[in-house]
């Protein structure tokens, strides 16, 4: 296997496989994204890290992606989101499904070779989470 080519049968993947290698690669970015910003220690970068990975803050990027997505990329989301599993006391049942949702996608991305969405979507990260409402 070669780490960086297409998974020829990503749609065989049980769902909640393809969001969990969505989170993997999503956080690999949120790091690297926030390393670019210039945050050098390990305590402010967790920190940061933890507000774009948090089950809210993906619900609300995938909300907003919604309209932008085609006919493949949607089916996706819509498997994530049905997708049956276990979800933490912390975070709503429909946040965390939404959540599930934006990390298959991520997934679908990666395993299926569409790293050029996936880093068109990923350039805008920054912009779709200061549009969102302020936090109560």
């Amino acid at each position: 296997m070669n780490f960086f080519q297409p998974l020829k049968n990503w749609q065989d993947i049980n769902i909640l496989l393809l969001a969990y290698i969505g989170d993997a690669v999503y956080e690999l970015w949120v790091r690297q994204h926030l390393l670019e910003k210039g945050i050098a220690k390990v305590e402010i970068m967790h920190k940061n890290a933890v507000h774009y990975v948090q089950a809210k803050t993906q619900a609300a990027i995938l909300k907003k992606l919604l309209p932008e997505l085609d006919q493949t990329e949607t089916a996706v989301v819509l498997r994530g989101r049905n997708a049956k599993g276990h979800h933490p006391r912390n975070v709503d049942v429909i946040t965390y499904r939404y959540a599930t949702a934006f990390e298959a996608l991520v997934g679908y991305w990666y395993l299926d070779g569409q790293g050029q969405r996936m880093q068109t979507i990923f350039n805008r990260i920054d912009d779709i989470i200061q549009s969102l409402p302020p936090e109560e």
